[in-house]
């Protein structure tokens, strides 16, 4: 009977929803606007019959070289920001994916059956090496600098999705290409060994990114070399005044919402949106507030911020401070929960091949 109702709740659990994050320590704003805020938006929202399944994907950050203790704080620190925004591991299953080796046992399965070609067109590899998206890896300049691990990183990225059998999954503008390349690894797969892997949908972030507070014309990154670019998560209530009071607008009068031509006081006004309480759009709100200055905006976007990450820093200082065991718990209990997860998949999976491990 036990049996029974473990079958009976997988099947009514229908719906999976998987989505990670690289660990590069303390998330920013662009970070909780496009995938940390819909993370917990899904938590509360969806029905209990939905999985939800977030990683910290680790494996991911080594595409290009990290100091060892770095990376190990850098884990923790994303671990920390999960828990600190507002999720439940009693709700979500919530893990490092180096923990789940099955992550990358899958990947080299599709690796076999993916396009290079594909791959070679995909803009984030050319992206991270500063090329221009018309390179080609047949270029000798290009070649010896790409490294096999940046050039299938998608592939790896579909395995973390497909070995869960995510039937949704959250991106941000920028990496719908790469959710279109892990259905192309289903197409591929399915069609030499039989439909066993589930294809995803799609679910696209309400705001696409938030930019640079020096640069409004560039997503806001941790790579900027300008800390006063972007707002941590972590940030005090001083430090986010005084980012935003610096941030790049323009001289025109009134407010606008004209990412083209007024980026920075767009750029505000996507920020202003992310915490509104009466769920404006930018544009609802550049017309709310057209009469304002700059600065008045400024002092707006400051209040709005403040308030609406308010808690996150004491949550996050706790979590790696007095509750660090609770923190490894957290780990381990969904590290747990996803190996036995992406075991059922790759049971079917080396089934179909005729692997080692089928019955």
């Amino acid at each position: 009977m036990a049996g029974l109702a473990g079958l009976r709740s997988r099947a009514a659990a229908s719906k999976v929803i998987f989505s990670g994050i690289q660990p590069t320590g303390v998330p920013h704003l662009g970070n909780y606007a496009g995938a940390l805020r819909q993370w917990v938006s899904l938590q509360n929202e969806e029905p209990v019959t939905t999985s939800l399944i977030y990683s910290v994907v680790d494996l991911h950050a080594i595409t290009t070289a990290q100091p060892r203790e770095s990376l190990k704080q850098w884990r923790t620190e994303a671990l920390a920001s999960l828990l600190a925004i507002g999720l439940d591991p009693d709700r979500c299953t919530i893990f490092h994916q180096s923990s789940v080796p099955a992550h990358a046992e899958l990947m080299w399965i599709l690796s076999c059956t993916a396009s290079v070609g594909y791959l070679s067109r995909m803009t984030q590899w050319k992206s991270k090496l500063n090329l221009a998206e018309s390179s080609s890896i047949e270029e000798k300049k290009v070649g010896g600098q790409l490294k096999l691990g940046l050039f299938s990183y998608p592939v790896l990225q579909a395995a973390d999705i497909l070995v869960h059998r995510a039937t949704h999954v959250p991106v941000g503008q920028d990496q719908q290409q790469h959710l279109e390349f892990a259905r192309e690894c289903v197409t591929n797969f399915n069609s030499a060994y039989g439909k066993h892997l589930v294809a995803p949908v799609t679910l696209c972030a309400p705001i696409s990114r938030v930019m640079s507070l020096t640069d409004p014309t560039a997503k806001m990154s941790k790579s900027h070399k300008a800390e006063r670019s972007r707002i941590l998560l972590t940030d005090g209530p001083d430090q986010i005044r005084k980012k935003i009071a610096s941030a790049l607008t323009d001289s025109q009068a009134g407010i606008a919402y004209d990412p083209a031509n007024r980026p920075g006081i767009s750029n505000l006004l996507d920020i202003l949106s992310i915490f509104d309480t009466r769920t404006r759009s930018s544009s609802e709100l550049a017309s709310d507030y057209s009469d304002l200055s700059a600065r008045q905006l400024k002092d707006m976007v400051s209040d709005v911020v403040i308030t609406g990450l308010a808690g996150f820093r004491q949550r996050y200082q706790e979590l790696l401070g007095s509750r660090r065991d609770f923190l490894d718990k957290v780990e381990a209990d969904g590290a747990a929960k996803a190996r036995r997860s992406a075991a059922e998949t790759m049971s079917k999976v080396r089934e179909a091949i005729g692997l080692a491990g089928a019955s």
